[in-house]
C-alpha cells in the first residue's frame, strides 16, 4: 500500500479555492461583457437621438433625450470601471489561489516520486535477496561458477 500524499486534504482546499477565484474571475468578466454590450447598445440609441427640430417642444424632446442618454452613459461608465476594478481584484484572487495552489502540487509530484523510489528500492532489495538464496541453495560450486563466465 502506498502511502497517501500527507497534505491531501490541504491540497484539496487550495484546488476548491482555486476553483472558486476562477468562477469568480469568469463571473466578473462576464458582467463587464454585459455592461460593455449595454455602453454599445446606450451609445447607438443616443446616435439616434434626431436632431431636427421644427419646434419647441421637439427641441425640449431632443434636449430631454440627450440629457437622459448622457446621463444613462455615465452610469455606465461608472459601472464600467467598478467592474473593471473588481475583476482586477478577481484576477489577483484568482493568481493568489494558483499560487497557493501549486506550491502544494509540487510537493505532491516529490512524494509521488519518493514513494515511487522507496518501492523501486524495496523491489530491488528483494530481487537481489531472491538471487542470492538462489545461488546459495545450489551449493558452492554455483557461487564459484557464478562470478566468472569462461
Amino acid at each position: 500500500m502506498t502511502p497517501q500524499f500527507p497534505l491531501a486534504g490541504l491540497l484539496r482546499l487550495r484546488r476548491l479555492e482555486q476553483d472558486q477565484a476562477a468562477a469568480r474571475f469568469g463571473a466578473v468578466n462576464a458582467q463587464l461583457r454585459a455592461v460593455g454590450a449595454q455602453q454599445a447598445s446606450a451609445r447607438a440609441e443616443a446616435e439616434e437621438i434626431a436632431s431636427d427640430v421644427d419646434s419647441s417642444a421637439a427641441l425640449l424632446a431632443v434636449a430631454a433625450a440627450r440629457a437622459a442618454s448622457a446621463s444613462l452613459l455615465t452610469e455606465l461608465d461608472a459601472l464600467a470601471a467598478v467592474t473593471e476594478a473588481e475583476r482586477g481584484q478577481a484576477q489577483r484572487d484568482l493568481a493568489v489561489a494558483r499560487g497557493r495552489t501549486v506550491g502544494l502540487e509540487k510537493l505532491e509530484a516529490r512524494h509521488g516520486a519518493l514513494v515511487v523510489a522507496a518501492e523501486l528500492a524495496a523491489e530491488q532489495s528483494v530481487l537481489d535477496d531472491l538471487g542470492s538464496s538462489a545461488r546459495l541453495r545450489q551449493g558452492p560450486d554455483a557461487l564459484n561458477r557464478g562470478g566468472s563466465t569462461t
